[in-house]
């Protein structure tokens, strides 16, 4: 088996829009991200290797922000598919993806509800 390199981000909190009710359409809903992308790697890490040679950690967080934009999503399961595909689009090193949201409105005693959604590139 190839080695692998696993770049995470946990908890991050974005505001989104999304959701099929009347209370929840037009504006954002607050949603927690998990997300772990899982790169192929073709050599070690010297203390010098660049950049390059690696996948900037901000790309995970743009998945989960700015790539979404003001669309409308009317499932988190379809906010967790957008931000696979972006990951997918933007480098395809990239081999599989996990997202897991939470939707943080839904808590009434501090539980975490959402889903989770893993993607092998195709």
């Amino acid at each position: 088996m190839a080695d692998s390199l696993f770049l995470e981000l946990t908890d991050f909190v974005h505001d989104v829009y999304t959701g099929i009710y009347s209370e929840e359409t037009g504006k954002p809903q607050k949603l927690a991200f998990t997300v772990r992308a899982r790169l192929k790697i073709s050599s070690h890490y010297d203390p010098d290797t660049p950049l390059s040679e690696s996948k900037n950690y901000m790309d995970l967080k743009f998945a989960c922000s700015d790539a979404l934009g003001d669309t409308h999503f009317k499932l988190i399961e379809s906010v967790a598919d957008h931000v696979c595909e972006t990951l997918f689009l933007q480098d395809e090193r990239v081999e599989e993806v996990s997202v897991k949201i939470v939707k943080l409105a839904l808590s009434e005693a501090g539980e975490r509800i959402g889903i989770t959604l893993t993607r092998e590139r195709r």
